[in-house]
């Protein structure tokens, strides 16, 4: 039997509401260009594999056929081809007019002249129906026409699953609107990588600080075989945070004097080959979130950027693709959205 729960409410001032891997947030370009996010932010450090991808190539679909050819050329979700390598457009241009000549579609692909900005790709996509866009190879799912002037519940279900691993999600939804459900419509996929989804207004996330702290400060936390050990020799008592047992570190230290005192932690722990985790958590927005997270029963946690509400909440699943659908009255209105992770049987 499922149980259901209220993991806490969003705010959507902009009316296109975002579902994205919130480890993720620090690739969001907001108004920008991607090609101004740092390469090694994405884990690329190699000179000529950062250029390649800074001087990628967004592709709009034109021709009467635009539609059908870019959904069965099937290599992104939604109307468009993002953040492709500037080496692989020619092959991929080649492979697009390929496809449609043995369909027989009359579609063609035309770069456009700057690459669109994630929160325009938000906001189009949410204008165009709702449905997935691809940010840097991780599939988001933007909706549009979500209700600006209230605050809208999230809630999940939770189901014993039959592989011993105990109770967990089946689904996140976040309910817009009353009314009877007439039809459910997929909008693509949400790419998890860190094990949590966010619940953002497009607007919110332009002024989300991932890694710089809103207020100078930041956390030294670590844990583990070692974490005694440590607490001796660095004098360090236990952290204190609600959901951190055996946690030691340091709270609110200037960042250069957090950043110093966990390097010396992993040098200390590396030279001796101790087994013990530091964490360095400047106090960001993704730092006050998860922050919440940890202290809550239910794993979920909220912000406040100026006056919309996020919400971010673990899978219980871990990473993976999960898919999302919205639930539509008999006019095409917006009721539900689902981010299923199990159907229970």
């Amino acid at each position: 039997m499922e149980e259901m729960f209220e993991l806490g409410a969003v705010s959507c001032p902009s009316g296109t509401l975002v579902l994205i891997d919130g480890g993720h947030l620090g690739l969001w370009s907001g108004e920008r260009s991607p090609a101004d996010i740092d390469p090694a932010s994405l884990g690329i450090e190699d000179a000529a594999m950062a250029a390649d991808v800074t001087g990628a190539v967004d592709f709009v679909v034109t021709g009467p056929d635009a539609s059908e050819a870019v959904r069965t050329f099937d290599r992104q979700p939604g109307s468009r081809l993002h953040d492709i390598p500037a080496s692989q457009a020619p092959v991929v241009e080649a492979a697009f007019d390929g496809h449609c000549r043995s369909a027989g579609f009359d579609a063609r692909l035309e770069a456009m002249p700057v690459r669109e900005a994630h929160a325009h790709r938000a906001v189009r996509t949410g204008r165009e129906g709702g449905g997935g866009f691809s940010m840097f190879g991780v599939p988001v799912v933007a909706v549009g026409g979500v209700p600006r002037d209230r605050y809208l519940p999230v809630l999940a279900t939770r189901v014993a699953h039959g592989d011993g691993a105990g109770e967990r999600w089946s689904e996140i939804s976040i309910r817009m609107n009353e009314g009877q459900v007439a039809t459910s419509v997929s909008l693509g996929d949400i790419g998890v990588d860190w094990a949590r989804v966010l619940f953002g207004d497009v607007d919110a996330l332009n002024t989300w600080q991932h890694d710089e702290p809103v207020d100078g400060l930041a956390d030294v936390a670590f844990w583990g075989a070692a974490a005694g050990e440590a607490a001796v020799a660095f004098s360090a008592p236990e952290l204190g945070e609600p959901g951190e047992d055996g946690v030691h570190g340091w709270t609110a230290l200037p960042v250069s004097e957090a950043f110093d005192r966990a390097l010396a932690l992993s040098k200390w722990k590396d030279e001796g080959g101790r087994r013990m985790a530091v964490d360095f958590r400047p106090h960001s927005h993704h730092w006050q979130i998860m922050r919440e997270v940890r202290a809550s029963p239910v794993e979920a946690g909220t912000a406040e950027l100026g006056d919309a509400r996020v919400l971010c909440a673990m899978t219980s699943w871990g990473d993976g693709f999960f898919p999302v659908t919205a639930d539509l009255d008999a006019s095409g209105g917006l009721l539900v959205v689902r981010v299923r992770f199990f159907d229970a049987p």
